[in-house]
């Protein structure tokens, strides 16, 4: 069931048991492998979302995000020399307005992702958003500011978290997160928005057929379509 964005003004101090530790240990010591073998090859990675943050669950995702990569063939390759079995590719853009990523999915509740078009800083800011940590952060066992799909904010602390809601401290939020509050006040209607009329669906969402690069199916999406051939032109600016 999906998390519901809570309203409530409380702090509400969570502490964790020894099971969540230990899940947590296990999603970052997987993240740790999957950004090791990118950063072998200078691609600077991020795991965004709950491992990141720390309030993970038994049905937590690694989420690995490239902000600056260079062309998927490169992407692909590293994935591939390092032992890291595909077993989908799918180019996605959540809106007419929002950039095109290429999606990777791994073995292992994985998934790799990268824009496809240049990023605008809304978007960008939407990983801290939702909390972002690098590789030397996992490897240092730190965890970071975030928030969840509840629109609560969390707050590592030693014995597991505090949180609190966003709504109506969306200045206070995007101060403390370091983001824009345009960027707060975005997630914020748009997480709404899903808990009143539910999950809409993506504006895009195209599976690669075999031999077609990340490239290839974006051209074609432009082709087609004039949303998708406006964010492109960003590319050549």
């Amino acid at each position: 069931m999906a998390k519901k964005p809570m309203k409530r003004a409380e702090r509400l101090e969570v502490v964790y048991p020894e099971s969540r530790w230990k899940v947590l240990r296990q999603l970052r010591e997987k993240a740790v492998q999957l950004m090791e073998a990118l950063d072998r090859c200078h691609l600077r990675s991020i795991v965004h979302g709950s491992i990141a943050r720390g309030d993970v669950s038994e049905t937590s995702d690694i989420d690995v995000f490239l902000p600056s990569p260079p062309s998927s063939f490169v992407i692909e390759s590293v994935l591939e020399r390092s032992g890291f079995r595909v077993n989908q590719r799918t180019v996605v853009q959540a809106t007419p307005f929002y950039a095109l990523k290429g999606y990777i999915g791994l073995d292992e509740p994985a998934s790799l992702s990268f824009p496809l078009v240049k990023l605008r800083q809304v978007e960008k800011d939407f990983y801290r958003f939702g909390g972002e940590a690098t590789l030397s952060t996992l490897k240092e066992g730190k965890r970071v500011l975030g928030v969840d799909k509840r629109l609560m904010l969390i707050e590592p602390t030693k014995q597991g978290h505090i949180e609190s809601a966003v709504v109506g401290r969306e200045e206070e939020v995007a101060n403390l997160l370091g983001v824009s509050l345009n960027t707060v006040l975005d997630r914020v209607h748009a997480l709404l928005r899903r808990d009143e009329v539910g999950r809409t669906g993506v504006f895009i969402e195209r599976e690669l057929v075999p031999d077609e690069t990340f490239e290839q199916a974006m051209k074609k999406l432009a082709d087609q379509n004039p949303a998708v051939r406006r964010r492109t032109r960003t590319n050549r600016k």
